[in-house]
């Protein structure tokens, strides 16, 4: 007998939209279901991905230095957390970093900058980046995430070469004043309204465990959803020591599963990808995290260190899955290395 939850999948393959109500079921599904669950939630994704799982790369341009007081981030004003603090990196270095990161089997290279948002000079640096980059790699995806935009940035990205703009929404609207005190909910969705209006593609997530409730994920989740949201990456909270959510331990494999799910039955289309924090709350479920995120980061994050790219890479064909884009014979096939501690290293809730 089917599954209530294939069930589901039946009616979102036909075009339904997932309700409020079944959200939060999915989050509330038990034990005994969550195996029927992943497998439901894994024919939306099948329908819609296939077997590829695309692999992106981060590049910390500009570590630490910034003036938000974002409660979840180790780079925030006043952290104690013991980081890389660098300003820009020279532009031949972020290429050498993006070089290898689509060397090692990545499509899509995200240049991140810690800050509130660019200046102008900032949008002149990364746009001659980004030029420099898609003359070597013509074929190469450039996401940029530089904070909060300002009137015309998104267009002058879009006219560098950047063909998608980062900014996650985080939490839900009700909750975003208990993790930020220094910007508003309303300022995160207006960059990602300037970057869609500008052409660009529209990549927005959320954090999860940091003491959000149910009706708050699936507010998040559900708000992204209505701003269309291409990418959408789910972030699990490292409680990073010295930040105000060091102790905020409350995710286990299992509710990060069902957060996938979710995810991918609200926004089955979506490009869904298990960002930070995968290796610490899902750990030997990554590879079951999959069947429901088609989408993942490859090496390291903003501050700290991932999982080694050679095993990510492992995971992706021992569970049966191929790296989008990917040729066997080519170099791209090779495992990317990092050179630890220069300036390579780059924090998961950006």
């Amino acid at each position: 007998m089917p599954s209530q939850y294939a069930d589901l999948a039946e009616r979102i393959l036909a075009g339904d939209s997932l309700t409020r109500d079944e959200a939060l079921d999915v989050l509330r599904s038990s034990d005994d279901d969550l195996l029927d669950l992943v497998a439901a939630a894994g024919r939306v994704r099948r329908k819609h991905f296939g077997n590829t799982v695309k692999v992106n790369y981060l590049v910390n341009l500009k570590s630490g230095l910034c003036p938000e007081d974002c409660f979840y981030c180790s780079q925030r004003r006043g952290s104690e957390a013991e980081v890389l603090k660098y300003t820009w990196l020279a532009q031949d270095e972020a290429i050498r970093q993006a070089k290898l990161g689509l060397d090692g089997g990545a499509s899509r290279v995200c240049l991140v900058a810690s800050g509130r948002g660019p200046h102008q000079r900032d949008i002149d640096r990364v746009g001659a980046m980004v030029s420099e980059l898609k003359e070597q790699h013509p074929q190469a995806e450039v996401c940029a995430c530089l904070g909060i935009l300002s009137d015309g940035q998104a267009e002058q990205l879009k006219a560098a070469g950047v063909d998608a703009y980062n900014h996650n929404i985080n939490t839900s609207e009700s909750r975003y004043g208990d993790i930020c005190t220094t910007h508003e909910y309303a300022d995160r969705v207006r960059t990602v309204e300037h970057a869609k209006q500008a052409g660009l593609s529209p990549c927005s997530g959320l954090i999860v465990g940091m003491g959000e409730t149910d009706d708050e994920v699936v507010d998040a989740v559900f708000a992204l959803r209505e701003l269309s949201s291409d990418s959408i990456p789910v972030n699990f909270l490292m409680p990073f020591e010295g930040t105000p959510l060091s102790q905020e331990w409350t995710l286990t494999p299992a509710r990060c599963l069902r957060i996938l799910a979710m995810v991918r039955l609200a926004a089955p289309a979506s490009e869904v990808r298990m960002a930070g924090g995968r290796e610490m709350h899902l750990r030997s479920q990554q590879a079951l995290a999959l069947h429901l995120a088609n989408s993942l980061f490859l090496g390291d994050y903003l501050t700290s260190e991932g999982q080694a790219a050679a095993a990510d890479l492992e995971m992706i064909a021992d569970a049966g899955f191929e790296v989008l884009g990917a040729d066997p014979t080519a170099a791209s096939s090779r495992p990317v290395s990092r050179q630890r501690g220069a300036g390579t290293q780059v924090a998961p809730n950006a």
